[in-house]
């Protein structure tokens, strides 16, 4: 019995990633979580977490819209406190090698903070992991997020990585 090419094994490496940021406030920290889900658009599905690695030939494209209840591998970071006043960042970057068959690196910080300093640290983390294996960085794409906390705030940035 032949298989079709769309089904997907766990050994398939997915083809597209999105870089998505989210910030929210609540009473109890999961729902500010939550928040951050949802202003992110990956709220309706469950989130592998997973290191960061991009794959080979993966191409960087706007969230699409995923099945709800989707199982997406996720590179994430975030940041969350219940200082009233106090200022938390998260961001997510991938550098892309100039060479295609190499693989991108995702990097992701968290911190109290802007999300300046948060964008500049994680476009830091991506040149340092390029510079360990000698690679040629193409470009760098980031995103980030920031919150002033009023009750349980949390600032959210994450990779999701899926099938086109």
């Amino acid at each position: 019995m032949m298989q079709s090419s769309a089904i997907h094994s766990p050994f398939n490496a997915p083809n597209t990633i999105s870089l998505v940021a989210g910030e929210g406030d609540a009473e109890i920290p999961l729902n500010a979580f939550d928040m951050c889900l949802l202003e992110s658009g990956i709220a309706n599905v469950n989130l592998i977490r997973i290191s960061s690695i991009m794959p080979p030939k993966a191409e960087v494209i706007p969230l699409p819209n995923l099945p709800m209840g989707s199982l997406v591998p996720t590179a994430y970071g975030y940041q969350m406190s219940d200082v009233k006043g106090e200022t938390v960042a998260a961001s997510i970057g991938v550098a892309i090698p100039k060479d295609k068959e190499l693989c991108g690196l995702i990097m992701e910080y968290e911190c109290v903070g802007g999300k300046k300093e948060a964008e500049d640290t994680v476009r830091e983390m991506a040149k340092d992991g390029f510079e360990m294996r000698g690679w040629e960085i193409d470009e760098i794409i980031s995103i980030a997020a920031e919150h002033t906390v009023e009750k349980v705030g949390c600032a959210f940035a994450a990779a999701a990585l899926w099938y086109k």
